[in-house]
């Protein structure tokens, strides 16, 4: 049977892994559990072999999400840090990064404890502004590794004027979208050469699994992440894959849902007598705001605050009803953490006194809950 192709993002996100069971005709793609696959004879291939380096599930995903990124090859891992720490180990002892300094504190540790042994190193930088990010490359920076927004202060980098900067330099182009997802924005049409995810977050979107993705501009780049991925073996199991499947199919629903939510709530929270500052690009007075409306179709479902004394922030995370008080984001259920203690503990004091991230920040991921419960929860708490 003919199938018609899906020609807009919303329709493949909905259509992914329909049609892949022609034996069945199973709606939902099957979860292939198998570790090892028989061979029709000797030098014959079914296409798997070991479920390290292909499993059918698991390609159903790779390929939905190269395609809906727009990209040449996908890869999904156990974790955002095993994603990340892939695209690391593509480098070199000597080589040199430039880093966005507005990031997740993980991706920090991993760059500052572990592969500074290897003779890796990197330079943390305010990727909001262009002129130093050119400053801080050297005769021997291989690559460009930024978040926009920023995790957590929600800076906003301008993605065409760092890709033609990349270009100019020779240097790799990577960008985590994690905060935005491919609904909203779009890294290869400035020039990125990989997008990387925590698919933990929005693209799973429930709290209920743990993965991490690749995604690459060119097929070259692309296979040589995947001789990374199925030498390390840090691979996403087949049924996290499905779960990641049926939680995409509902991605663009959750995003706008989630950026409604969220600029509701950044509106009151500006107006809350206890909020000392808040940062989300939505609002006009952000920074950022002009540069996100002309580079991504929404701002997204995070935001931050500072309060005025560590106590009243800590008393804030105490008295949550509706919000939960835990790490992570993107989920349907609204998340509040302290950045300084959880998310980016692992960063010296004296540079989270630097950036900003002091105890008195708090940052919000805003659920798909009802708005005005969750404004109500938040009143209550910072009573």
């Amino acid at each position: 049977m003919n199938r018609v192709k899906p020609c807009t993002l919303e329709t493949s996100l909905v259509q992914l892994g329909v049609g892949f069971d022609d034996r069945t005709g199973a709606i939902s793609i099957p979860i292939h559990p198998s570790a090892t696959y028989r061979h029709p004879g000797v030098g014959e291939s079914t296409g798997y072999d070991y479920t390290r380096s292909g499993n059918p599930t698991r390609q159903v995903l790779e390929e939905g999400l190269a395609k809906l990124e727009g990209g040449a090859r996908g890869l999904v891992f156990s974790s955002g840090m095993a994603a990340l720490t892939t695209f690391f180990l593509h480098f070199s002892h000597g080589d040199h990064l430039v880093v966005s300094e507005d990031l997740y504190g993980g991706t920090y540790r991993v760059l500052d404890q572990i592969f500074t042994g290897f003779g890796l190193t990197a330079s943390y930088v305010d990727t909001t502004s262009t002129a130093k990010v050119e400053s801080a490359i050297r005769e021997n920076t291989k690559a460009l590794l930024l978040e926009t927004p920023g995790n957590p202060l929600l800076g906003i980098s301008d993605l065409e004027a760092l890709g033609k900067l990349c270009r100019k330099h020779n240097l790799l182009y990577a960008v985590d979208n994690t905060f935005l997802s491919p609904i909203l924005q779009r890294p290869f049409e400035f020039g990125a050469d990989l997008v990387i995810y925590s698919a933990t977050k929005y693209l799973g979107g429930h709290n209920d699994l743990c993965a991490g993705v690749l995604v690459t501009r060119n097929e070259e780049f692309g296979e040589r992440l995947y001789f990374l991925q199925n030498s390390t073996g840090a691979i996403l199991p087949p049924i996290d894959c499905w779960l990641l499947l049926r939680s995409l199919k509902t991605l663009t629903l959750r995003i706008e849902r989630h950026c409604r939510n969220a600029m509701l709530v950044a509106d009151w929270l500006k107006q809350h007598p206890k909020v000392t500052a808040i940062y989300y690009p939505g609002l006009a007075e952000h920074p950022g705001h002009e540069l996100s409306c002309r580079q991504a179709s929404g701002f997204g479902g995070m935001l931050s605050f500072r309060v005025a004394t560590a106590e009243t922030a800590r008393t804030t995370l105490k008295r949550l009803q509706l919000i939960s008080f835990a790490e992570s984001l993107g989920g349907v259920e609204s998340l509040m953490t302290l950045p300084a203690v959880q998310t980016h503990g692992d960063i010296p004091e004296a540079e989270r006194q630097r950036l900003g991230i002091c105890e008195r920040l708090l940052r919000l991921s805003v659920g798909i809950e009802s708005p005005e419960d969750i404004i109500a929860d938040l009143e209550q708490a910072l009573a």
